[in-house]
């Protein structure tokens, strides 16, 4: 668990680098870019800001790989926003890795749509065929006498 400087200066950062990437930075190749986290080391002295980026176009992987380089490129203009807004001693080196979330997240859905069909299945079947009689709950027994009884009276 972190500190609370720690997590308030990574949050600072999350904001900080969102505004950069909105307004200042112009790179064509920089995508549609969320900063969904940002980990900073117990020292202050690495920052680590996981993205993800939508692509109108379809096509995931180009657009994330030019996403990469620009923003390995803007790092040092995004490095010197930090540490001027900051107004630390040390600025935090800072790390861009794409996030796996939405990979993840899509996997889950998979797993639990096909978990979904399955149950669906289940219960089709279930409806086909009974495993014993088609009434299983058990009713109080009527003797023969009884209903010839019932029947003279």
């Amino acid at each position: 668990m972190s500190s609370p400087r720690v997590r308030k200066i990574a949050d600072r950062i999350q904001v900080i680098v969102a505004e950069m990437l909105e307004r200042r930075i112009k790179d064509p190749r920089l995508g549609f870019v969320t900063v969904t986290d940002v980990r900073v080391t117990g020292d202050s002295q690495q920052a680590t800001i996981f993205y993800t980026v939508l692509d109108a176009t379809g096509d995931d992987e180009a657009a994330l790989a030019a996403t990469a380089v620009a923003l390995e490129s803007a790092k040092g203009l995004i490095r010197s926003e930090v540490a001027k807004q900051l107004g630390m001693r040390i600025t935090p080196t800072l790390t861009f890795i794409a996030d796996a979330l939405p990979e993840t997240a899509r996997h889950l859905d998979e797993v639990l749509e096909l978990a979904r069909k399955l149950d669906e299945e289940a219960a089709a079947r279930r409806v086909e065929s009974y495993a014993g009689e088609s009434d299983p709950y058990k009713k109080p027994r009527e003797d023969e006498d009884d209903l010839a009884e019932d029947d003279e009276a």
